[in-house]
């Protein structure tokens, strides 16, 4: 993926860059809101990455709404140390399409500018996706491993579906939280885990290789056996 970056802390800025790097994607940076203005509008991105709060008399939401005026879709995600409900409204009402809090964990950061760039390719989308023996069929409704058919309620199949989307990284509890059960708040309730428990009983007991795992202190991860 070319992603945008348009970040005026320099410490943030070559770290996230760096690591996107690492992860295989293209990065080119801004460092005020005027210059990202100017980049964004001129040249296509897969991407952008925009902090909320920026130098240069255009902050991150007036660079997305002028985007969007000029009939410029492509995904925004706002960073912003401003994680009230509120802000993370204005976020996403002046045209950005996800919104991420600071202090974040980069492979969350990852895994929802992967998605961004997945929602982008319209065209694209997998109507069956696979991970190792597990299939998952969206248009079908429809879950099986290898010969076994798999019954998932429809929330159920709604974890399992955004875990294979992102199968192979780290899916945080708030990503869960926002995606499968619509919340931007921790209703500080065992939800998650009474689900995540169902779901492994029913796609990994009896077979010879889990796919769903705990990753301590971070999330959970459904991967092919190595």
């Amino acid at each position: 993926m070319k992603v945008l970056l348009i970040e005026d802390d320099g410490e943030v800025a070559g770290f996230i860059a760096d690591r996107l790097q690492e992860s295989g994607h293209s990065v080119e940076r801004a460092d005020n809101g005027r210059d990202g203005l100017f980049i964004a509008a001129s040249e296509n991105y897969d991407a952008l990455v925009v902090d909320r709060m920026l130098p240069g008399g255009t902050d991150g939401l007036a660079i997305i709404e002028a985007l969007r005026r000029t009939g410029n879709r492509t995904p925004v995600l706002v960073l912003s140390a401003l994680s009230d409900v509120n802000e993370r409204i204005r976020g996403l009402k002046a045209g950005g399409d996800d919104y991420l809090a600071k202090p974040f964990a980069f492979a969350e950061l990852l895994a929802r500018i992967e998605a961004l760039g997945r929602r982008g390719m319209a065209n694209e989308v997998e109507t069956v996706l696979r991970v190792g023996d597990l299939e998952l069929d969206r248009l079908a409704r429809s879950v099986r491993r290898g010969a076994v058919a798999i019954d998932l309620q429809p929330r159920e199949f709604r974890l399992l579906e955004f875990l294979m989307i992102h199968a192979g990284h780290v899916v945080t509890r708030t990503m869960l939280l926002e995606a499968v059960w619509d919340y931007h708040f921790d209703p500080q309730t065992n939800v998650i885990d009474v689900h995540v428990s169902r779901l492994r009983q029913k796609i990994d007991k009896g077979f010879a290789h889990p796919l769903l795992h705990t990753v301590r202190n971070a999330g959970y991860v459904l991967r092919a056996p190595a």
